[in-house]
C-alpha cells in the first residue's frame, strides 16, 4: 500500500514548538539570517515559541548575549518569543547580569498563586 503526502503545509503538533539549533560561535553576519529563521519558524508553525538549542553555542560572551537579544527581539516583533534549551550556567549568569530574562526549557515557570485558593488546615496543625 502506498501513501502520498497531501499537498500544502505539513501538520505540526501545537504542543511541540519548532527548534533552532545554534552551533559554534556565531559570526556577526549570521545574526540577521538567524533572525529571519526565527520569524519564519513562528510564521510557518503558527507557534508562539521557538526553542533555541544553545548547548553547542560555545563559551558564553557578549556576542552570544547580543545574538540572543536580537533573536528575542525578532520573535517579539513576529508575535512570539524564544525559549532556551540547554544553556551553559555561565551563559545563564551572564544573561542575568546584563538584565535579560529568558524562559529556559525544563525550568519551572514562576507565577503567583491563584486568587481565592487556600490550603486546607487541619485542626491541631501548628501555626506557621
Amino acid at each position: 500500500m502506498s501513501y502520498s503526502r497531501p499537498p500544502g503545509l505539513q501538520i505540526v503538533d501545537a504542543m511541540t514548538p519548532p527548534v533552532l539549533v545554534l552551533a559554534g560561535p556565531v559570526a556577526r553576519g549570521e545574526v540577521s539570517g538567524l533572525s529571519d529563521d526565527v520569524r519564519a519558524l513562528l510564521r510557518t508553525s503558527r507557534a508562539r515559541v521557538v526553542v533555541c538549542d544553545v548547548g553547542g553555542l560555545g563559551p558564553p560572551g557578549l556576542a552570544a548575549v547580543d545574538l540572543l537579544a536580537r533573536l528575542q527581539l525578532a520573535a517579539r516583533r513576529a508575535g512570539g518569543r524564544i525559549r532556551l534549551r540547554d544553556p551553559d550556567p555561565a551563559l545563564h549568569a551572564l544573561l542575568d547580569l546584563v538584565g535579560l530574562r529568558f524562559e529556559v526549557e525544563g525550568q519551572v515557570e514562576e507565577r503567583k498563586p491563584a486568587l481565592g485558593v487556600e490550603e486546607a488546615v487541619e485542626p491541631g496543625d501548628p501555626a506557621v
